[in-house]
């Protein structure tokens, strides 16, 4: 590999009043952002209270069941469900 002297890089003013403006402005953006996200949380919290409060109570694994849309099976019990028709 060729080996060559370090590049000089030099920062001008017109450089520097452009990074900071492209900066204030993703600044902007990203505040705007976030206020319209916590308004939307505040509204998606409080129809949620609402839910739960109306709602009966369900455990957390009923909950994500639910919303999966898995419907689990009961599952059959007795040591002879594990091996067939043998009892110990």
């Amino acid at each position: 590999m060729l080996r060559r002297k370090p590049t000089r890089l030099e920062l001008k003013l017109d450089d520097i009043e452009e990074f900071e403006s492209i900066r204030k402005d993703l600044e902007s953006r990203k505040k705007q952002r976030e206020e319209a996200e916590a308004a939307a949380a505040g509204e998606e919290a409080a129809a949620a209270a609402a839910i739960a409060l109306g709602a009966e109570h369900k455990s957390r694994e009923q909950i994500i069941n639910d919303r999966i849309g898995y419907k689990p099976q009961p599952k059959a019990g007795g040591r002879t469900a594990h091996f067939g028709t043998f009892e110990f």
